[in-house]
């Protein structure tokens, strides 16, 4: 899906879904787990359709997941940070 341009420099660990993953300091959750070649990152209240982050500057609230328990995180203006556990937000929290 997504290729990172530069190498990671200065890593930060953090886990989707129970996965481990790794993210360039700085980078935010939206762009880290895009670069980590997740897709949908939550799932609408009405439907159940997958979403993903689109617009990755706070508009459109594509990309919500749940960050260390606590639901409705924007992950595109949300910084990464060691240890940080993100999971998908399904339906509203």
């Amino acid at each position: 899906m997504y290729t990172r341009s530069e190498p990671v420099t200065t890593p930060v660990h953090f886990t989707f879904e129970g996965r481990p993953m790794q993210a360039q300091a700085g980078e935010t959750v939206a762009a880290a787990l895009l670069a980590g070649n997740v897709g949908a990152v939550r799932s609408t209240p009405v439907s159940g359709a997958a979403r993903a982050p689109y617009c990755m500057m706070g508009a459109c609230f594509e990309c919500l997941v749940t960050i260390d328990g606590r639901p409705n995180r924007q992950a595109c203006m949300t910084e990464i940070r060691e240890g940080m556990a993100v999971t998908r937000q399904k339906g509203a929290a």
